[in-house]
């Protein structure tokens, strides 16, 4: 199946969301660095390209959009619905050197309901769905797993190494680690098969049933039953390897995969946390879709500068010219005229005119 080019995905991604009530949502290229340095464990990269304004104030190229688009976006005014195509400034694990790297996605800020979580998730699924048919999106839930920590009384500050090692599946790196911490037998067997389980909802839901500890991992995998159904795609998993920092996220996540790509392409989820350590009482849930990553799926063979090639010489009269050139493109064809075959450029197909 071909590949669009990364520039058609976003054309559509945006379209997408208009159709869904979504407002386009522009940013400044940098905000106060003090957002930042506040909230770096919810960053990707801890690395921040900093700059002194002409008024002395420390600013930074944004490394993110999500925290500048909740800064900025006022409580109180109703659920709030926004997407983006905004570049961040990252720095890139081979090079270390910064990147300019475009994401586009959107984010549903307010009162947080079973209808915007479903359509937000459906949002998820019709992105991927717009690049490619043949795509996975991995669901978990935050809740259910900290309910599972809350019931073995597993201490907050070991929480985030037992995490690591969900997100990495590394099953027998983390039965000892429960065994280090001295969790029960039976606590640190459903953890561990909890993060070895993967396939359809409905084939896992009623084994994570029987794993239920309390109401906080009832009320969890009821939500995470509820807004699966929500969404009647046959390429939905859940996964719970699928982890974020608890620190901002609370509630239902997600990853999105396409093949070819070794990492996700889409991740979002929800992260009242993150709003409620800004001082803020609502909830917020999105996604974005690094399209960077898309850069790789592009089939070279199959990326010409111009669909059409028309070549005209001294004989052809111009107005024969344009009117060919004109009737093509209203055709769909990208079409481009010349005198003859430029050096360095390709075409689907090259012919003169007449």
């Amino acid at each position: 199946m071909r590949q669009m080019k990364s520039d058609q995905v976003v054309r559509q991604l945006r379209e997408l969301y208009r159709r869904y009530g979504y407002n386009q949502y522009r940013m400044s290229k940098f905000e106060p660095y003090d957002l930042y340095v506040r909230n770096k464990s919810f960053l990707v990269s801890e690395d921040i390209l900093t700059f002194t304004d002409a008024d002395g104030r420390l600013m930074a190229l944004k490394p993110d959009v999500t925290l500048s688009i909740v800064k900025n976006v006022r409580e109180g005014d109703g659920l709030q619905k926004v997407y983006y195509s905004e570049n961040v400034y990252r720095t890139s694990p081979m090079t270390r050197g910064f990147r300019e790297i475009m994401q586009t996605g959107l984010e549903c800020v307010g009162e947080i309901d079973l209808v915007a979580m479903g359509e937000v998730l459906l949002l998820a699924a019709r992105s991927l769905e717009t690049i490619s048919g043949d795509y996975l999106l991995d669901v978990s839930h935050l809740g259910f797993v900290a309910g599972l920590l809350d019931s073995a009384e597993v201490p907050r500050d070991c929480r985030g190494a037992l995490l690591k090692r969900m997100g990495e599946k590394n099953v027998a790196a983390l039965g000892q680690l429960c065994r280090e911490l001295g969790l029960d037998p039976e606590a640190s067997q459903d953890l561990c098969r909890m993060t070895e389980l993967y396939g359809p909802p409905q084939e896992l839901l009623p084994e994570l049933e029987e794993m239920i500890r309390g109401e906080r991992m009832a009320g969890a995998l009821a939500e995470l039953r509820d807004v699966c159904a929500l969404v009647p795609d046959g390429n939905l998993r859940l996964d719970f390897s699928v982890v974020n920092n608890m620190e901002y996220y609370n509630g239902f996540i997600f990853r999105g995969y396409l093949p070819g790509l070794p990492s996700g392409v889409l991740s979002g989820g929800r992260y009242d946390n993150l709003l409620h350590q800004m001082g803020r009482g609502d909830g917020a849930i999105g996604f974005a879709v690094y399209m960077n990553l898309l850069e790789r799926l592009e089939d070279p063979g199959e990326d010409f500068d111009a669909d059409l090639l028309l070549l005209y010489d001294d004989s052809t009269p111009a107005p024969a010219v344009i009117q060919e050139a004109e009737r093509c493109r209203q055709a769909g064809q990208s079409v481009r005229v010349e005198r003859a075959v430029p050096e360095g450029l390709s075409f689907q197909t090259v012919r003169k005119v007449g």
